[in-house]
C-alpha cells in the first residue's frame, strides 16, 4: 500500500493501480451496483441503432452515468481509506457511505456540471457560428484567427476549471462542510498551483479507462457490417467495460486528493482515521 506522502504523477498512477488490483473484485461489485442502469441503457442503445437513433436516451444515459460515477467514487473512497488504515474493506460499508452522501454529491455534481456545461456551450456556439463561415469562405482571416483563439482559449478554460473542481467528490465524502457547495471553493483552493499536474494525471487515466471502451466499440461497429452476432458481442462488452474500469478512475481521484492534502495540510493516517470515523458515525446515526 502506498504511503500518505507527496507523490509524483507516476506514483499516483502506480498507487491507484496497486489498490485497484488488490481489491479488484470488490471494485467490480461496487461498479455493478453504481453503473448497472447507465450501462444497460448504453448497451440497449448500441444494439438498437446507435446514438443517432436514440439521441434523447443517450443524453439520459450520460447524465445518469455522471451521477452514478459520483456515487461509485464515494463508495470507492471507503474501500481505499480502509485499505490505508489496515482494515478489510467491506462492500456494505462502501455502499452505505456512498448512499449517505447521495444528496450532497448530487448538489455539488449539478453545480459543477452547470459551470462546465456553460463553458462548453460557449465553445460550441462559437464553433457552430464560425465553422460554416470558414467552410464557405464567408469569414475573413482576422475573424478566422479570432475564432480559433476563442475555441482554443475556451477549451483551455474548460480544462482549467475542470481540474480546479477535480476533487469535489472526496471533499464531500470525507470533510465536514457547512454547505455542500463549499466543496467547490475547497477544491479550487486545494488544487491551486497543481492544475497542470492534475490534468496530466487524468489525461493518462482517461486513456486507460476510456480508450479500451472506444476501441472495442469501434471494432463492434466494424464487425457488425460483416458478422452481426460477433459485432454485437463486442458492443455489449464495450458497454459493460465501464463497470470494471471506472473504479480505477475513482482510485486515482482519491489518491490525488490525498496527495493535495498531504502537500498543503500535513494530512496523515490519524487525520484520515478521524475523518472516516466521523463519516461512519454519521452513516450509522
Amino acid at each position: 500500500m502506498p504511503d500518505l506522502r507527496p507523490m509524483g504523477l507516476g506514483e499516483v498512477l502506480d498507487g491507484a493501480l496497486t489498490i485497484f488490483r488488490r481489491h479488484f473484485l470488490l471494485f467490480v461489485k461496487i461498479g455493478a451496483v453504481a453503473l448497472w442502469l447507465p450501462v444497460a441503457l448504453v448497451i440497449y442503445i448500441n444494439l438498437s441503432g446507435g446514438r443517432p437513433q436514440h439521441v434523447g436516451l443517450a443524453l439520459v444515459a450520460s447524465i445518469v452515468q455522471y451521477f452514478a460515477g459520483l456515487f461509485l467514487t464515494a463508495s470507492a473512497i471507503r474501500v481505499i481509506s480502509d485499505s490505508y488504515l489496515g482494515h478489510e474493506p467491506q462492500l456494505g460499508d462502501a455502499i452505505s457511505l456512498g448512499a449517505s452522501k447521495i444528496w450532497p454529491l448530487f448538489v455539488v455534481g449539478l453545480g459543477k456540471g452547470i459551470i462546465l456545461g456553460l463553458i462548453a456551450m460557449g465553445i460550441g456556439v462559437v464553433a457552430a457560428i464560425m465553422i460554416p463561415l470558414m467552410i464557405t469562405g464567408g469569414a475573413g482571416g482576422v475573424a478566422v484567427l479570432a475564432a480559433i483563439i476563442a475555441v482554443v482559449g475556451g477549451s483551455w478554460l474548460l480544462a482549467f476549471v475542470a481540474c480546479g473542481y477535480a476533487v469535489t467528490t472526496p471533499i464531500v465524502v470525507l470533510e465536514n462542510l457547512s454547505s455542500s457547495s463549499d466543496a467547490l471553493g475547497r477544491s479550487w483552493s486545494l488544487t491551486r498551483d497543481f492544475k497542470l499536474k492534475i490534468f496530466g494525471i487524468f489525461f493518462v487515466t482517461g486513456l486507460m479507462v476510456y480508450l479500451p471502451v472506444l476501441m472495442l466499440g469501434a471494432i463492434g461497429e466494424f464487425l457488425a457490417l460483416r458478422t452481426p452476432g460477433v459485432g454485437q458481442g463486442f458492443e455489449v462488452v464495450a458497454g459493460a467495460l465501464p463497470i470494471v474500469l471506472t473504479p480505477l478512475l475513482s482510485c486515482v481521484l482519491t489518491l490525488v486528493y490525498y496527495d493535495l492534502r498531504v502537500r498543503r495540510e500535513g494530512f496523515d493516517l490519524q487525520v484520515l482515521s478521524e475523518q472516516l470515523s466521523t463519516m461512519t458515525t454519521g452513516v450509522n446515526g
